[in-house]
Parts: structure tokens; sequence; C-alpha cells
């Protein structure tokens, strides 16, 4: 069995619910991926790294990985962690919701190994809309970062993808709801 096959079923067992439920972007669905309960499980985490890692080997000097709390934080320190073992440092990074109360007031969580201009991915753990991804794009960049494109682990297929591509960022995505339910 393939990494990939092992993380379908992961996420078939884990994240995915038919139900009704109502998503970020406020639209109602009938089916949910909780990508948290795969992304945070021991060998779905692995997994998610190694994967999340493959679909950006091929992107030319790639300084860091994140997006925005807390959906992307699994995400970002195992796809770190697979790039670090392969002997390509990508340091996590972490784009808060609001920024930090007390100390600097900071957007952005590690910053320090992330100095502007630096080469940066945006990872998501589900596209519906592209929203979340283009809010994280947007503040990436307000931030000195380059962002080269998002990384989903679950792209819905209701038109993330044409949004995000449409502001210029490409998206890549591990599975899509089709390859994931029939």
């Amino acid at each position: 069995m393939t990494d990939k096959q092992r993380l379908k079923e992961i996420i078939l067992e884990l994240s995915y619910e038919k139900r009704k439920v109502i998503l970020a972007s406020g639209r109602e669905s009938d089916f949910y991926f909780d990508g948290k309960q795969t992304t945070l499980h021991a060998e779905g985490g692995l997994l998610v790294g190694k994967l999340f890692y493959d679909a950006i080997r091929d992107v030319d000097n790639v300084h860091g990985v994140g997006g925005i709390t807390l959906g992307a934080d699994p995400i970002a320190t195992a796809t770190s962690i697979a790039a670090y073992l392969d002997g390509r440092p990508m340091h996590a990074f972490i784009i808060r919701k609001e920024p930090k109360g007390h100390g600097t007031g900071q957007w952005l969580e590690g910053r320090k190994n992330l100095p502007p201009g630096s080469r940066v991915v945006i990872v998501e753990d589900v596209v519906t809309t592209g929203g979340s991804s283009m809010k994280a794009v947007r503040r990436a960049e307000e931030e000195g970062l380059v962002v080269l494109g998002v990384v989903a682990l679950v792209d819905r297929e209701e038109g993330g993808r044409e949004n995000i591509e449409h502001e210029g960022v490409w998206l890549r995505s591990i599975f899509t709801k089709s390859e994931l339910v029939a």
C-alpha cells in the first residue's frame, strides 16, 4: 500500500462525515472533512508531512511552509520535518487569526526563520472557495514573504482552485473530493 492510499484510509475513517454542516465559507454542505482529525493523528500526521513535501519537492528554493492557525499548524510542522529529513530545510510558520495581543503584536510566528523575501508555500487542510487560502496568501505577502503557491490536503472541488488560480497563485492538492468519495 502506498502512503497516499494509507492516508486516504485514515481520512475516510477519521475526517470524513456525511452530515449537514455550515462551512467556513458560509455555505451549507451535506458532508464535512475535519482535516485536523487526520493531521493530528500520529500516522496521519507523518503521512501528511511526507505527501505535502512530495507535492512541493519540485519547487525551487522553498524557505518555509505555513498558513492560518489552526488547520495549517500540524501540516506546516510535519512538512517542515519531512523536508529537513530529506536535506532541504523548510521552516514552519503560523499566521495568527488576530495579531498577538501582547509583546510584539505580530501576525506571524516563526518570523526570525523567514526574513523578508523568503519564498514560502501556504498549506491548508481543506479548500472550498479558496477564501481562507487567499487570506493566508495576502497576510504572508504583507509580512514580506513571497508566496509561491498553496497545497491542500483536500480540495472540495467547489470553486477554490479557480478562485486561487484567478489570483495568480497555483494550487496543488493531495486529494480532491472525488478521489475520496464517489
